[in-house]
């Protein structure tokens, strides 16, 4: 069973309920059948009711459930022939981003993505998920090697932002960021990008400068984060809700400015609680954007991306 959110707290009791009746049921001969079938009919329609009018900041809130699938499980769910590259031939492997060659449905491919760890011990190797400044530089040299091979770029983008500590801006963090942005930007081949959870800063935008940029229906994509855009404008976090709404974060706002180009549909209640069916759906949708650009050479996906960024932001 999911772990559940503060929203969800009478989904939660409705459940807890269901599971108490079938633990009491499971020790006699008592018929409860119908019982459970009401309760679940009830739970049901709650979360239906529940997902259907989520405000932006409840939707930030599922983006970062911990149980949503992580890099490792789209590795494992659409990619064949993964072989992992590591290192920046500089200074060290950012476990943060993680990056390789791979086959996708039986076109070669190169991945680059996020990883944020789904318990103590992995997070805090893949620093949840905060890419430092060799991560970003890593990044970089994976999709120069992509485009000299000729081999389409997907990205999976997962992150609260960039590792803001200070050895990270000793070692050129600013500078790491744009060069990633500059080389997805550059690469004369397909680059699909897909914001999974968290999209979230420069450490976001430096591997989702894509032909393509996809999106789940219940993540999040932002120059800040909520907490941090209420610190700044009213000095208190707790306004995080009010910034939320504020700066158009979700899935369906950024559809109507222009910022991605397709919005992933999500199982009912989040990717966390059906990862297989979010996963299966999200490779449809790469799937069907890299068979969009296949005929595209490379100076036609150039262009194409230059005029999607510049358009941006203009009316």
């Amino acid at each position: 069973m999911p772990s559940f959110l503060d929203f969800e707290k009478p989904i939660a009791e409705l459940q807890s309920r269901i599971d108490e009746l079938r633990e009491t049921a499971a020790g006699g001969n008592v018929d409860i059948a119908a019982d459970v079938q009401r309760l679940q009919a009830k739970s049901d329609k709650l979360l239906r009711d529940t997902f259907a009018k989520l405000t932006p900041w409840q939707k930030t809130q599922v983006a970062r459930h911990p149980e949503r699938p992580h890099f490792k499980d789209y590795v494992a769910g659409l990619f064949d022939e993964w072989l992992p590259l590591a290192g920046d031939r500089a200074f060290a492997d950012d476990q943060a981003i993680i990056g390789g060659f791979a086959t996708f449905r039986g076109r070669k491919i190169l991945a680059i993505g996020h990883e944020k760890g789904e318990d103590t011990a992995s997070r805090l190797r893949h620093n949840f998920g905060m890419g430092k400044p060799e991560g970003y530089r890593k990044a970089i040299r994976l999709v120069e090697l992509a485009d000299r091979f000729g081999l389409p770029v997907v990205t999976l983008v997962d992150t609260s932002g960039a590792f803001p500590g200070i050895q990270a801006e000793e070692r050129g963090q600013a500078e790491a960021i744009a060069r990633s942005t500059e080389a997805c930007l550059a690469a004369g081949v397909p680059v699909i990008a897909a914001i999974v959870g968290e999209g979230g800063s420069g450490g976001a935008v430096a591997l989702a400068a894509g032909n393509r940029v996809l999106m789940f229906e219940h993540a999040v994509y932002s120059v800040i984060s909520p907490e941090g855009c209420a610190s700044i404008l009213w000095r208190t976090a707790d306004r995080a809700p009010d910034a939320a709404e504020a700066m158009r974060v979700t899935a369906q706002d950024l559809k109507s400015l222009g910022i991605i180009d397709s919005i992933v549909t999500e199982p009912l209640g989040g990717a966390h609680r059906a990862p297989g069916t979010a996963i299966a759906s999200l490779g449809d949708e790469i799937e069907r954007s890299l068979g969009d650009l296949s005929s595209l050479s490379g100076p036609e996906l150039r262009a194409e991306r230059r005029a999607k960024f510049l358009k941006m932001g203009r009316l």
